[in-house]
């Protein structure tokens, strides 16, 4: 009989997928690589499970301890059904920007979830990185997670993403392209796609109000970049050590009315029906047109589901609300 011990054995080996409506325009060949198939329905259920068995593996994760993480949802979610196999409980703090869906799901696998507010510093007491860090120094037999710096995340898709998208094209692969928050994602699968095949483009998509272009293109972490923005999962107002930016070729950033959007016409066009990320991710993908040969084999990377988002890009008075269609 073939099964799965567990749930957690279900993650990774996602399908890729062609695009072809979105994509009509383009002379190249455009697959997704299409992560919410894994159990939690996002890609971060893969650095989730990593991180966890490393900790366990080296003594900072204990039996019966709590993990304690700052999450925009998605490494949340993959946590809990990590935490609900090995018996652990969850703390994960969230910025109030997250879709209201993203807090419900979390709770109704069994995770205690603080709100904070997003318009505040990085180093500000109540912003969610101080608040999550602080909560893991005063939670006896914690571990706090800290994605954003934690080495196992891009080793995750070291070991996973990246092979599994070199088999699955393969070999055949020229661009990868995948929005940027935690880094571990761009890094772990570029660094292992440029080892097989140094000439392999990785270009990463950006929002404005976050710092990584200009910091990729300049050297300099200009801080009249950072101000608030509404796409989830991607950019950031600090450098987390996760990400490689040697690695990466360039990036492109997508407007927040764009990822809006475009997140719609996957749903309408092409029949995914994936979160705010996605969006930003095929709009970038279309303003690298000119970067693209007929005998390309580009793959995007889709984050997570479009259930996450329904109160929000999936609801038009939502969208009419935001000034994002008419």
């Amino acid at each position: 009989m073939d099964y799965a011990k567990n749930i957690l054995e279900t993650i990774g080996n996602t399908p890729l997928v062609k695009l072809n409506k979105l994509t009509a325009d383009l002379p190249c060949l455009v697959l997704s690589k299409y992560e919410t198939f894994n159990p939690g329905n996002s890609v971060k259920d893969r650095m989730a499970l990593t991180m966890i068995e490393d900790a366990e593996a080296d003594g900072r994760l204990k039996p019966g301890g709590t993990i304690i993480e700052g999450t925009s949802g998605n490494t949340g979610m993959g946590l809990a059904l990590a935490a609900i196999v090995k018996g652990y409980k969850c703390i994960f703090v969230m910025a109030d920007k997250q879709s209201k869906e993203k807090v419900d799901i979390l709770r109704a696998v069994g995770a205690e979830v603080v709100v904070c507010p997003t318009d505040v510093e990085p180093t500000d007491p109540r912003s969610y990185y101080s608040v999550s860090k602080r909560l893991g120094e005063e939670t006896p037999n914690a571990w706090y997670v800290n994605q954003y710096d934690n080495p196992s995340n891009a080793k995750a898709h070291y070991q996973s993403t990246g092979p599994e998208i070199w088999k699955q094209t393969d070999g055949k692969i020229t661009h990868f392209i995948v929005g940027v928050g935690t880094g571990g994602t761009i890094s772990g699968v570029g660094k292992y796609l440029k080892e097989q095949n140094p000439n392999i483009k990785i270009w990463g998509i950006d929002t404005y109000g976050s710092v990584f272009k200009k910091y990729h293109e300049t050297g300099v972490f200009d801080e009249k970049e950072i101000y608030p923005y509404v796409t989830e999962g991607i950019g950031e107002d600090i450098l987390p050590e996760n990400v490689d930016f040697s690695i990466i070729d360039g990036f492109t950033k997508v407007t927040d009315k764009d990822a809006a959007i475009y997140t719609q016409k996957l749903a309408k066009e092409e029949g995914m029906f994936l979160g705010n990320s996605a969006g930003a991710a095929i709009k970038g993908l279309l303003q690298l047109k000119e970067h693209f040969t007929k005998d390309d084999v580009v793959v995007v990377l889709f984050h997570d589901h479009g259930s996450r988002y329904v109160g929000k890009m999936f609801n038009n008075e939502w969208m009419e609300k935001m000034g994002y269609v008419e």
